[in-house]
């Protein structure tokens, strides 16, 4: 896990850019695997479990964007 402590504003808004970038990636993989003929559940699963992973990292990096506001 990377500390975010230490990472300017326009870092974290960097970091948060590009984990937005690849949880949409993930996401359009995750569509076309779906829409194929046989589908492979265990990558399916596995790129969910990459999404989801991604979609907690970038909830740190907004708390550290906003720490006023509470999750």
């Amino acid at each position: 896990m990377i500390d975010y402590s230490n990472f300017t504003d326009e870092a974290l808004e960097a970091r948060l850019s590009e984990l937005r970038q690849d949880h949409a990636d993930l996401d359009a993989a995750i569509q076309a695997l779906a829409n194929t003929t046989v589908p492979d559940l265990i990558v399916i699963g596995r790129l969910k479990r990459k999404k989801l992973a991604l979609k907690d990292e970038m909830a740190r990096v907004e708390e550290f964007l906003n720490p006023d506001i509470i999750a």
